[in-house]
């Protein structure tokens, strides 16, 4: 089956996403051209042309976690014939986290959670969400996930991936599902170099896996050539069974159509490899969890 592991989806009728509203660009470009509903007809219709069959909903920075992993739930349930699972977003950290993550895991669709540890330094300066790391409460949290069987999607910069990694180490038991490659944001010379030596902290962990995704949200102006060393250190340092395909749909829209983004991976991911991340690895990771 294959599977594209990371896309939104989003009815600004039934649930608010203030982020879509700003009048702002963010680290990802300007939100503007995306701000309308994106419901799974348009993101299926997409999909299949280019051969899926399934997908991983991923939480998008709802005001409401809960109302939206309701509606998603609702959009699995009704969509028969197209598989769908979803991450939900949970603050770790909440003192009724407990209650939460029951309610979560009651529902079918829910396979793993996500709380953004980093995006971009400058957002981050700001947001503060880099405090996660150093505060008990989140270690416990991401047990307390592992236990109901719900895996953990990582979003963070590269600086922060050696903390992490002793986080990590701490919950051995917890399947985490590093988004975006890590999120290499400076695609210098220097920068891939320094952002593929942090990766070696989480790919030395073998209850860590990683995801082809997002890269057109630091690089508007991407090519194949361009992306071919993150796409090729990724599959060196994890190996395609712990390697899968996510389009980031709609947000990576902002930088290229789903034809042009799917071409390129099948362009640069060797032929033997292509199975397992174009939906083997993502099919063991989020659909087999609940069984």
């Amino acid at each position: 089956m294959k599977v594209d592991a990371h896309h939104h989806l989003w009815d600004l009728d039934a649930v608010q996403y203030p982020w879509l509203m700003e009048d702002a660009v963010r680290f990802f470009g300007d939100p503007k051209p995306i701000a309308r509903n994106y419901l799974l007809a348009e993101y299926a219709t997409d999909a299949r042309t280019q051969g899926f069959e399934a997908s991983v909903h991923i939480q998008v920075g709802a005001a409401d976690g809960m109302a939206e992993a309701k509606w998603v739930d609702m959009v699995a349930e009704r969509s028969t014939n197209w598989p769908m699972v979803q991450v939900v977003f949970c603050d770790l950290t909440a003192p009724d986290v407990i209650v939460q993550l029951d309610r979560f895991a009651a529902m079918d669709s829910v396979v793993g959670v996500r709380q953004i540890v980093g995006r971009a330094p400058e957002e981050d300066a700001k947001t503060g969400t880099n405090d996660l790391l150093d505060n008990p409460d989140f270690v416990k949290g991401l047990h307390a996930a592992a236990a109901r069987g719900l895996s953990f999607d990582l979003q963070l910069i590269p600086e922060l991936m050696p903390r992490m990694a002793e986080v990590l180490v701490q919950v051995p038991d917890l399947k985490v599902a590093l988004c975006h490659a890590g999120s290499p944001h400076d695609r210098s010379t220097d920068g891939l170099g320094k952002w593929a030596e942090n990766l070696r902290h989480l790919s030395a962990l073998p209850n860590v896996w990683c995801k082809l995704s997002g890269l057109g949200m630091f690089d508007h102006n991407w090519t194949p050539t361009k992306i071919k060393p993150i796409v090729q250190q990724v599959l060196a340092q994890f190996g395609a069974d712990r390697v899968m395909f996510g389009s980031n749909f709609p947000v990576d829209s902002l930088s290229s159509d789903y034809q042009t983004l799917v071409s390129a991976y099948r362009e640069l991911i060797p032929a033997g490899d292509q199975d397992a991340v174009f939906g083997g690895t993502a099919s063991a990771f989020y659909f087999n969890r609940r069984d």
